[in-house]
């Protein structure tokens, strides 16, 4: 069985910063792309930043350029460095990625982690 747990989630005032984390664990075999997405109360959930290897990133617009996005690969970890934090990067922030166990291949989820963003 395939677990991601994620931590790291928070308060933090406008312009702070905040470093999340989330590993893969259990029975793994190979870890492919790993990511972020977020979703605020009311809205769909969108895309942050994916790591389709440790050299291949992607990120949102509304987030390039203040977050950063890394991995770990012998921990089957990635990394979401937060900085210059506004009150509409509140959210819940769930990790995702694309895992293959012995006998499968499939995405999965995190349990989400709250960051909001308040003075």
């Amino acid at each position: 069985q395939v677990q991601l747990v994620e931590s790291g989630g928070g308060l933090v005032q406008p312009g702070g910063s905040l470093r999340l984390s989330c590993a893969a664990v259990g029975s793994t075999f190979s870890v492919y792309a790993m990511g972020w997405y977020r979703q605020a109360p009311g809205k769909q959930r969108e895309l942050v930043a994916i790591s389709a290897s440790s050299v291949s990133t992607t990120y949102s617009d509304s987030v390039k350029g203040r977050f950063t996005i890394s991995r770990d690969n012998a921990k089957n970890t990635v990394y979401l460095q937060m900085n210059s934090l506004k009150p509409e990067d509140t959210a819940v922030y769930y990790c995702k990625s694309t895992i293959a166990t012995i006998t499968t291949v499939g995405d999965y989820w995190g349990q989400g982690t709250q960051v909001t963003v308040s003075s």
